[in-house]
């Protein structure tokens, strides 16, 4: 994912940008297949004028093929026009010749625009001025691709109209340069230089920001001219220092050029390791030059440690002196310290160092209650890589629940039609109290309340789960509204459940339609909170129709 800091570049560089078309950031799922963080990466980078036709355009798709068949990562392209030019039309050429997941900027109202076509995010884009020309300007655009740097990609289209003015043209890209692009960031000119020779002065004034050295870029018979002729050295990838340190040899099927190739199809064999190239795409009428690439292995990123537990991680109930398993799971961590805490402060140490591979530790649990107890797992050699448990659970005395926490009250028929008023009471019969954070009630088939993590109900106390807040009587004792806005009981017979946080039932009632079918009476055990006592209509046992949250008597619990 971008951080924080680039995702405010990106939002004040389209401001910048906003004349151009087409910066599209990226998701770190589009580069899965191209990036791996524990190796260096290689980066191919080509600067294109490859249109062809009268039109000055990618239309034909002579150059479209060219790019599939040479699969680039960052493409400095010229004359970057399109059928209609339209946004859709320039998205759909991008999406054809290297893929969806491509990111672009075209600078706008030029004429024969360049522009940045980026397997990675771009994270800032624009163009500066090239005073000479009308029809262009320079674009250039900030790209984040893998490793601690940035790639700044500069696409330029200097003036055929004579060396002099071209070198105005790359004192003015230097300056520009100078003053944009962090001397810590990687940088790369590519593009249509239009040089008679290599011997230009504009070479020399670009040599203040980027290598113009040999070797060059050749083809497969050694001709490193770009031209439509090949007869003279148009076209140019030129790197910084940095990246000059990190090239390395072009590699295409099983042919490898140690200085960078110039794409000829007619001179390329096998062709078919250019597919779907075909051998006259280079030749086709008025293609205007060749492809240039240079290959590179930067630095990958550094690879994220983590750590996150999974269990305990809230809302569980684990009875006391038991025999449990913390659990945990890690990325590029070698190994942690596992505690544990009863009162969200004080951390108890189970172990200082276990391997993280591991992914589990052995724990029989302390003999105390508590219900805010978590577990901690932190890296040991840094303790910023740590993760809690998400919610506290709960060590309990009682067998976890199970066998002490018994369904006693079921209200299916509420009075009149509100059923807001249908009601199910849960009584702790033990002798401590239960967590029951994570814990849910059932009707047949179906959860309709999940109670909080950290609910507890004291020994012998009560929780009572009604339909809805309206349909709660004041002062009623425990009294909670369903956490999915209904109970939704079925009035010709039902089953109501409870069941604890790891999806075993607790308790469960049977109500047949003679307990269910008499409006505003509840279904009662007989006697109250006997574990294997049957359910009868509350009225034979009180005069009062219910008594949520109480005795059927009315006394308390």
């Amino acid at each position: 994912m971008l951080s924080s800091w680039r995702h405010w570049l990106v939002v004040f560089f389209l401001g910048l940008a906003a004349c151009g078309e087409g910066v599209e950031p990226q998701t770190d799922d589009a580069l899965s297949e191209r990036q791996d963080s524990l190796a260096p990466v290689r980066l191919r980078l080509m600067a294109a004028n490859i249109t062809s036709g009268n039109g000055q355009d990618y239309s034909l798709g002579h150059g479209t093929r060219i790019f599939q068949g040479t699969d680039p990562d960052v493409v400095m392209i010229q004359e970057f026009n399109y059928g209609s030019n339209s946004a859709t039309d320039i998205r759909a050429f991008v999406d054809t010749a290297f893929g969806p997941q491509f990111a672009y900027y075209r600078e706008g109202g030029a004429q024969i625009p360049n522009g940045i076509i980026s397997r990675y995010p771009i994270i800032a884009s624009g163009e500066w001025d090239d005073a000479q020309v009308s029809n262009r300007d320079f674009a250039w655009a900030r790209i984040d691709i893998p490793g601690p740097k940035d790639l700044w990609a500069v696409s330029v289209h200097l003036l055929t109209a004579s060396s002099s003015v071209r070198n105005t043209e790359s004192a003015a890209l230097v300056s520009f340069i100078q003053s944009n692009v962090p001397a810590g960031d990687y940088l790369v000119i590519g593009g249509d230089l239009n040089t008679d020779s290599r011997s230009e002065a504009s070479f020399s004034t670009l040599s203040q920001v980027v290598t113009t050295a040999a070797p060059y870029p050749a083809d497969k018979n050694g001709n490193t001219n770009t031209n439509a002729s090949r007869a003279k050295p148009y076209d140019h990838v030129l790197v910084d220092t940095d990246l000059r340190q990190v090239q390395t040899s072009v590699v295409i099927g099983g042919s490898t050029f140690s200085s960078g190739l110039v794409v000829d199809t007619r001179v390329y064999t096998p062709i078919s390791e250019l597919s779907p190239a075909l051998a006259s795409d280079s030749g086709a009428a008025s293609m205007q030059h060749m492809g240039i690439i240079k290959d590179f292995l930067i630095p990958g990123d550094a690879p994220v440690s983590t750590v996150t537990v999974t269990s305990p991680n809230g809302g569980e109930s684990w009875t006391a002196s038991s025999a449990r398993s913390i659990t945990w799971t890690s990325a590029n961590v070698t190994n942690v310290k596992v505690e544990y805490t009863l009162d969200g402060s004080t951390w108890t140490v189970l172990s200082a160092s276990t391997p993280a591979s591991a992914g589990s530790l052995a724990w029989t649990l302390p003999s105390s209650q508590s219900t805010q107890a978590r577990v901690r797992v932190t890296d040991t050699a840094s303790a910023s890589i740590t993760d809690t448990s998400d919610g506290a659970f709960a060590i309990t005395t009682t067998g976890g629940g199970t066998g002490s926490l018994i369904i006693n009250e079921v209200l299916v028929n509420e009075l009149g039609s509100d059923v807001a008023g249908e009601f199910v009471e849960l009584v702790n019969t033990g002798s401590a109290a239960v967590s029951v954070g994570g814990w849910t009630v059932w009707d047949s088939g179906t959860m309709r309340h999940t109670f909080p993590a950290g609910t507890t109900v004291p020994a012998g106390g009560v929780v009572v789960v009604f339909g809805a807040a309206a349909g709660i009587p004041s002062g009623t004792p425990g009294a909670v509204a369903c956490s999915t806005g209904t109970l939704s009981l079925t009035n010709g017979g039902d089953t109501v459940s409870v069941r604890n946080a790891s999806g075993t039932i607790v308790d469960s009632v049977v109500l047949p339609s003679t307990l269910t079918g008499t409006d505003g009476v509840s279904a009662n055990r007989s006697p109250d909170l006997g574990t294997g006592s049957t359910f009868v209509l509350h009225t034979t046992l009180s005069t009062q129709t219910t008594s949520p949250g109480r005795r059927a008597n009315g006394s308390p619990f």
